[in-house]
């Protein structure tokens, strides 16, 4: 199991704590695409449910739209369109999984190149998302919390096409926390 444990920066760094959180998100997110066959990707378990690859597709809208020009920009493009990312792919390939996986590492590079560009001095500036104001502060933990329901949707859809038998666990899993925490804590 990889160790995404936080690290615990200053209380003052919380950038380094944000670029954290969001390393561990999309660690989720790939940990669990990689157990998925291109079918499986494609996938939508019930009607009214949305596959792997709408939800995918979804958070790189949303992280291309809400983190180019953060600083300067309202977080809601007028290049987006929202609705189109909820369109079930008409072609379940490999080709089409690469191109969304793509436009998500996309997502995630803006992301990340974003935060390594803030300031502690930013965190208290004004952006807006769809003319609302927000702190910085206010509006990147507005994404920690979009992105960790999404990406946990992912990994509860993931789990029920894997099969529980077959699922490899991000986490500990069901049955090793004891022996896990006596390692850990010696105890």
């Amino acid at each position: 199991m990889p160790n995404y444990a936080y690290q615990s920066p200053l209380p003052s760094d919380t950038i380094a704590l944000w670029h954290q959180v969001f390393t561990r998100q999309r660690a989720f997110a790939m940990h669990a695409f990689d157990q998925l066959d291109d079918t499986q990707f494609f996938a939508i378990l019930a009607p009214g449910l949305n596959s792997c690859a709408i939800i995918a597709n979804h958070l790189a809208g949303n992280m291309l739209s809400r983190w180019t020009d953060f600083l300067s920009a309202d977080g809601e493009k007028s290049t987006r369109d929202r609705d189109q990312e909820f369109e079930h792919p008409t072609q379940h390939t490999a080709d089409e999984r690469a191109k969304i996986m793509a436009r998500f590492d996309q997502g995630w590079q803006i992301l990340f190149d974003t935060l390594d560009g803030l300031k502690p001095e930013d965190l208290s500036k004004i952006i807006t998302i769809r003319s609302v104001e927000h702190t910085v502060n206010a509006a990147v933990i507005r994404q920690i919390d979009h992105y960790g329901f999404h990406i946990g949707q992912i990994n509860i859809i993931a789990r029920q096409l894997v099969g529980t038998e077959d699922w490899k666990w991000f986490t500990l899993a069901p049955g090793t926390t004891k022996a896990f925490n006596k390692k850990l804590m010696g105890k």
